[in-house]
């Protein structure tokens, strides 16, 4: 659908181009024949409308059913594919495969887990195109090396997505916030 979508966005601005591109150098001509073809386009549809009115309401009814059909399918199908984010494998043998991003969020979850000094860890996993962005937010101890962490999140995180499940890693954010450190308490005497 994002294949679709982009080349229908395409054609639509070079159209819009050229379109616009006509009005500034020839307005007057192009408000003329923009005129003509709706004055042509009235006069053929009320002569069709005249010669036969059963048919022609038959003609209208059927191109609203088809339009509201077509354009019904594709809003359909961008929202489903919003509803159920889905990453598309293909295997070395040519194979394909989907799997949910969510499914790929709680693997990354407990891969991450698994790392020193990584308290708890929240990904958030979103199919763009063909590659998968991934934002972490992660909690360290507060004796951890944030710099040395971050390093080690990247590498396991870009080693599951790429090497483990075959995907490929697009944009990358990784927020990081350690502990609080405890604090003794302090008693004073009385």
């Amino acid at each position: 659908m994002a294949k679709f979508n982009r080349v229908v966005a395409i054609m639509l601005w070079l159209v819009l181009l050229v379109v616009f591109c006509i009005f500034i150098i020839i307005p007057q001509t192009a408000i003329e024949q923009v005129q003509l073809v709706f004055s042509t386009l009235a006069k053929t549809l009320t002569e069709r409308y005249v010669a036969s009115p059963a048919n022609f309401m038959i003609a209208q009814a059927a191109f609203a059913v088809l339009t509201v059909a077509l354009f019904g399918l594709l809003l359909w199908l961008e929202v489903a594919a919003l509803l159920r984010p889905t990453v598309t494998i293909h295997t070395a043998e040519g194979g394909r495969a989907t799997l949910e991003a969510k499914s790929i969020g709680q693997r990354l979850g407990w891969q991450l887990d698994q790392v020193d000094e990584i308290q708890t860890v929240v990904p958030i996993v979103r199919s763009r195109g063909g590659a998968v962005n991934v934002k972490l937010e992660i909690e360290a101890t507060a004796a951890a090396d944030v710099t040395t962490k971050t390093d080690e999140i990247v590498e396991v995180t870009r080693d599951l997505i790429e090497q483990d499940l075959g995907l490929k890693l697009g944009k990358l954010d990784v927020q990081m916030r350690t502990a609080p450190f405890e604090v003794p308490a302090i008693k004073f005497d009385e």
